[in-house]
């Protein structure tokens, strides 16, 4: 680990030089937008004329890609919190810049979070009691509970978030399906508490991805993140665009972890040696002149799986891709 760090540190790293572009090769990113989430889109903005405030949540490591701005559009009438969850997989190097950045877009109020142990989570429920009690109260204003929508793009942490402040708030067990595949959360939910001081609804909602995503390389990112099914994309051209990004940012740690002996530039190196050292094979048949005979091949997409697996656990590290 200290021999990469400092290799990192002093720009020289040996294996020659890495890509400087990737290419997509011309992939079509509208056939990775579920026609379902039009529907979950509509039940949200139903959903919106109850709400005080917003509670949006996205990946940390993902903190200006991929945001809806379908939902974005929402958020100008009511106030607004952004929750950058899964900090601990992120580069924490990286938080002072993504916060200027998001001063600069009208996001002044962010919390950086880890639901699963919930770090920082407490930092929510005032944020969002203050701003509901500053701010106008569009319905029922002589209530005094907190109607909150939680919203983003899938396998983001939203569940997870509802699930944290009902443990921290009121010592209760999880309310909502977490899941690492995104669409868990199907429908528009009942509101779930998850306070008692102030009285405090969450509303969870499907993940949406917005219609369009722009360009390739932020469905890209979506992907890697969790946001967009594995299949979808391809599991080999996503960890090959992994790769490239981890030496783009000269993040070794894959090096050590996988027992290399240098970075490779090209994933299909290092997934052959995935598959050789965790035993990644598939029996194939193959058609002779005798005959089919059976042979044990590498399975590649087995060990480029594995490979997107361990980032998605950080065990490559912590890493922020935009």
């Amino acid at each position: 680990m200290r021999v990469w760090a400092a290799l990192r540190a002093a720009g020289t790293v040996p294996g020659g030089v890495f890509r400087e572009r990737f290419e997509f090769g011309g992939r079509d990113v509208a056939s990775w937008f579920p026609r379902h989430m039009a529907k979950g889109l509509r039940q949200m903005r139903l959903a919106l004329r109850r709400a005080d405030c917003l509670v949006e949540v996205h990946d940390a490591r993902i903190p200006l890609s991929g945001r809806n701005p379908a939902l974005q559009e929402a958020l100008g009438i009511r106030p607004h919190v952004l929750v950058l969850n899964k900090m601990d997989l992120a580069d924490a190097r990286r938080q002072p810049a993504v916060l200027e950045q998001m001063r600069k877009q009208g996001c002044s109020h962010v919390v950086f979070t880890d639901c699963q142990r919930d770090v920082n989570v407490k930092k929510v429920v005032p944020m969002v009691a203050r701003l509901v009690a500053d701010g106008p109260r569009y319905h029922r204003a002589e209530s005094s509970e907190h109607n909150i929508l939680v919203i983003g793009v899938p396998n983001m942490g939203k569940s997870s978030l509802i699930n944290s402040l009902r443990r921290l708030h009121l010592k209760k067990g999880r309310a909502t399906a977490v899941g690492g595949e995104p669409g868990i959360t199907k429908a528009v939910l009942s509101r779930i508490q998850v306070c008692e001081k102030p009285l405090m609804y969450l509303v969870d909602t499907p993940g949406v991805l917005p219609p369009r995503l722009g360009d390739v390389e932020t469905g890209m990112k979506l992907a890697l993140c969790g946001a967009i099914h594995d299949h979808l994309v391809g599991e080999d051209v996503m960890a090959d665009y992994l790769l490239y990004t981890l030496n783009k940012q000269q993040q070794f740690r894959y090096v050590q972890h996988y027992g290399l002996g240098q970075p490779c530039d090209h994933i299909e190196p290092l997934l052959k040696h995935v598959a050789l050292s965790q035993g990644r094979t598939q029996k194939v048949k193959v058609l002779t002149g005798t005959g089919n005979v059976n042979m044990m091949m590498l399975n590649y997409p087995a060990a480029a799986y594995e490979f997107l697996r361990d980032f998605r656990a950080g065990r490559l590290g912590r890493v922020t891709l935009d």
